[in-house]
């Protein structure tokens, strides 16, 4: 895989350059900026070798239909702000730009074209839509790591046709992820949450081997509570997941990795309620656990201080109310307190606790933060992600 940077001539050439900047919009207005932050300094960097830049992206699912609500336009303006140079949105028609003229019309020296997933062919994986993409640059980019797990046009098959790089942005995110799962230095820390089981349980399999504690924590730690005997009342849990649980441990023991789950826990008789502790043995009928207790805070924090590399994804309770973010809140703070003091290397991913890093400012105290969801799952699980097997 080359990386953009390691090019030495990139004056007046044109750069196709895929980005995932599908940030949350309402009413025409960005209610989060984070994805477009971090590939400031791909852009940044592109328009410092005096490169004409083409920005391919999508917004939302339109179903290869255009939707007003899902224009790039609210992002270009964005972009056109932060960077402080004209970008100009392209609403025309892909297919009747020719690359002769392309940038003849404009002064601009970067060019947004409308929300890619407008074209059916994109997700259709079309290779005659990708052929005429690319015919639109003279080299291929993709800074797009968060949709690099998908098979679409944009992806995967434009470089078939063009030179192609990586940007910034997906080269720090495969560092951090290959540094946590293959150059890892040991001992080693998976906190794990989420609300489903069966949704990470390809990733703990492939972890296992590799890691010496992977701690369960969240709405999926319910499983194992209960699978072990103790009453969870009301709490979310998934049904049939006892093999599933089963499968972890069987071959936890056999690879020697500790496996740790709540010894206690905060309830409630429902989610907006007071939190009240108990053991996981008192969990009454009519109760909910919505977060980790004292006891289990202190073990996860002693397994912080022992680590040495700490990757994490899922918060620990229910974080959207207060009452039952202390968990969460203190294992962030653990893990920032740690990288400040001595050398640890912290990886984070995964849509909430992404969120609750924004809340409390504290993205930058990490080592890495990821904001892609299914490919960083995707990648931890082991599986080979399209958008990066095609710069390969």
């Amino acid at each position: 895989m080359r990386s953009i940077i390691n090019e030495k001539n990139l004056n007046n050439k044109k750069v196709l350059l895929r980005l995932d900047l599908n940030v949350p919009l309402e009413s025409g207005k960005i209610k989060d900026t984070t994805r477009i932050d971090k590939i400031l300094p791909t852009l940044n960097f592109l328009i410092k070798k005096k490169s004409k830049v083409i920005i391919l992206s999508h917004a939302g699912r339109p179903k290869g239909k255009k939707v007003k609500e899902l224009s790039m336009k609210p992002i270009s303006e964005n972009l056109q702000q932060q960077l402080k140079v004209s970008v100009k949105l392209i609403s025309d028609d892909v297919f009747k730009i020719e690359n002769k003229n392309f940038f003849d019309k404009f002064n601009e020296k970067i060019i947004i074209l409308e929300n890619i997933r407008f074209y059916p062919e994109e997700e259709k994986n079309d290779e005659r839509f990708a052929k005429h993409l690319a015919s639109l640059g003279d080299i291929y980019v993709n800074d797009a790591f968060s949709c690099s797990h998908r098979s679409h046009a944009s992806i995967q098959q434009i470089p078939k046709f063009l030179p192609s790089f990586s940007g910034l942005q997906l080269e720090l995110e495969v560092y951090a992820l290959t540094k946590i799962t293959s150059e890892i230095t040991k001992p080693i820390t998976c906190i794990i949450g989420g609300s489903k089981i069966s949704t990470k349980i390809n990733i703990i399999k492939n972890l296992i081997p590799k890691f010496d504690n992977i701690v369960i924590v969240g709405g999926m730690a319910n499983n194992f509570i209960e699978y072990f005997g103790n009453n969870i009342g009301k709490s979310i849990k998934e049904k049939d997941s006892n093999q599933i649980v089963k499968e972890i441990i069987t071959l936890s023991k056999k690879k020697g990795c500790k496996i740790m789950y709540p010894e206690d826990v905060l309830v409630s008789n429902g989610l907006n309620g007071s939190p009240l502790r108990k053991n996981i043995d008192q969990v009454l009928n009519d109760e909910i656990i919505l977060d980790i207790g004292p006891k289990t805070l202190k073990n996860i924090t002693n397994i912080i201080d022992k680590s040495n590399s700490i990757l994490w994804n899922g918060p620990a309770g229910y974080f959207e109310n207060p009452n039952f973010a202390y968990g969460s809140i203190k294992i962030a703070k653990k893990i920032i307190e740690i990288n400040k003091s001595r050398k640890i290397f912290s990886v984070v991913g995964g849509g909430d606790t992404v969120s609750l890093l924004n809340k409390l400012n504290a993205v930058n105290n990490f080592n890495f933060v990821s904001t892609a969801g299914g490919a960083f799952l995707e990648y931890l699980e082991g599986k080979k992600l399209p958008g990066i097997t095609a710069l390969n």
